[in-house]
């Protein structure tokens, strides 16, 4: 283990998202700051996005063979990711707590040969939502090390 295992890494974030539903697309893009951390055999991606309901928190943890979406404060939701495996979770919202299901297609971390604390998050997923399909997910996270966050 490195000397940097434990420590916060200001990281720069482009997250993209693009979402089918039949012949339907919608993209979602964020650009911002967060941190990269790698703890007990995890890589975690931490940010903060202020939203229309206000701060949401997201915490993604990637492990060999696992990954895990956390997302804290105006949205709470829970999604995990096994490769080829179907996984429940959860969203809840003002409306109810909804039961989710994550079918994972592809996932992959790549890290940057010249910065540990730099690389790509790659995750392709079904998303069902209270049993009815709620589309094809692709998502990509690029984050490098950013020493000034603005």
């Amino acid at each position: 283990m490195s000397s940097r295992s434990a420590e916060q890494v200001p990281i720069k974030i482009r997250v993209s998202t693009h979402i089918y539903n039949g012949k339907a697309k919608d993209s979602i893009e964020w650009n911002g700051f967060g941190q990269y951390l790698e703890k007990d055999n995890g890589k975690y991606i931490k940010y903060e996005e202020a939203a229309e309901e206000g701060i949401i928190k997201t915490i993604i943890k990637i492990t060999e063979n696992e990954g895990i979406i956390l997302r804290s404060g105006a949205v709470k939701m829970r999604l995990s990711f096994i490769l080829n495996k179907k996984r429940n979770g959860s969203y809840e919202s003002p409306y109810g707590t909804f039961l989710v299901e994550t079918d994972t297609k592809r996932m992959s971390l790549e890290l940057s040969r010249e910065s540990l604390s730099a690389g790509n998050f790659d995750l392709l997923y079904d998303l069902k939502m209270q049993g009815k399909s709620n589309g094809t997910y692709h998502m990509t996270i690029d984050f490098k090390e950013e020493a000034e966050q603005k």
